[in-house]
């Protein structure tokens, strides 16, 4: 079975070393590429350095998970049986990429296989939350290659300027392309011989300046994400735009920043991101 590691990866010099270093490259079933886009550190040299175990650097000038993610997984990866993606800050356990084949495999029937965090203090929260609702994180799941192929053929594709990737192409998934009113279930599966460990931002003045972006970026897709839950609920797939900031101002009188004190400066900065893009 022919698995197509996909690993997207932005300014991720600390940690690309150890996500490559955590993949299993010596499979001559596996395939790594990386998808550095428009880093400005040491990303790129450091996956050189894994050229000579196999793994394959594509560089793009223009940042932007969602656009990168259109750009390989849509119109130039090659085919695969397993597509399976990694943040370029994640660390998978051991026999996690083996373990979501092998998930999709005994179910054919589903689109996508779910790998489960394995450390920080939500852990069991998060689980239980994915097993509930079908749901999976970016930092690592996977997609049939029948699922990529269907999603190639139907024109569906993610906003370029949309924040993130999980979880529309999670919704997607769990709706074969459709609304969310053709939720199916087992569409996504949770693979629990699986799971990643991502390394918290360290309390240091460079770390909380990451956090801070971390927490800008949340709460842009906060409100991106509002945006596509109404996109699915009534047209569907189909009709999700190519960028989202066609549709703001379709959208900017339903916005509000919420009132939790945790997020409102957030929220209103990224509601000001969103008026000057409208």
């Amino acid at each position: 079975m022919d698995k197509l590691i996909a690993i997207l990866a932005h300014n991720e010099e600390l940690r690309i070393g150890a996500c490559l270093a955590s993949l299993p490259l010596d499979d001559a079933e596996v395939s790594a590429t990386v998808v550095v886009n428009g880093s400005s550190d040491r990303t790129a040299d450091i996956v050189r350095e894994f050229e000579p175990r196999g793994v394959r650097l594509v560089e793009y000038t223009e940042p932007g998970k969602a656009r990168s993610w259109n750009r390989f997984v849509l119109d130039e990866a090659p085919e695969a049986d397993v597509f399976v993606f990694v943040d370029g800050d994640a660390v998978l356990a051991p026999g996690s990429v083996g373990a979501l084949a092998d998930c999709l495999a005994r179910h054919p029937e589903a689109n996508a296989a779910a790998a489960l965090p394995l450390n920080g203090r939500s852990m069991a929260f998060y689980q239980r939350s994915m097993l509930n609702n079908q749901g999976f994180f970016g930092d690592c799941y996977a997609l049939s290659g029948a699922f990529v192929r269907a999603m190639r053929d139907s024109g569906v594709r993610l906003p370029d300027d949309l924040v993130g990737d999980d979880s529309l192409v999670n919704a997607l998934a769990n709706t074969d392309l459709g609304a969310d009113r053709d939720f199916r279930k087992g569409a996504v599966v949770q693979c629990l011989g699986a799971g990643f460990y991502c390394e918290p931002n360290p309390i240091t003045p460079a770390g909380l300046r990451r956090q801070m972006k971390r927490m800008e970026s949340y709460a842009l897709r906060h409100f991106q994400n509002r945006i596509l839950s109404d996109i699915m609920q009534n047209e569907g797939a189909r009709m999700i735009p190519t960028r989202l900031a066609d549709v703001y101002d379709l959208y900017l009188d339903r916005l509000r920043p919420r009132l939790n004190p945790l997020w409102f400066e957030f929220d209103r900065r990224a509601l000001a991101r969103i008026r000057a893009a409208a």
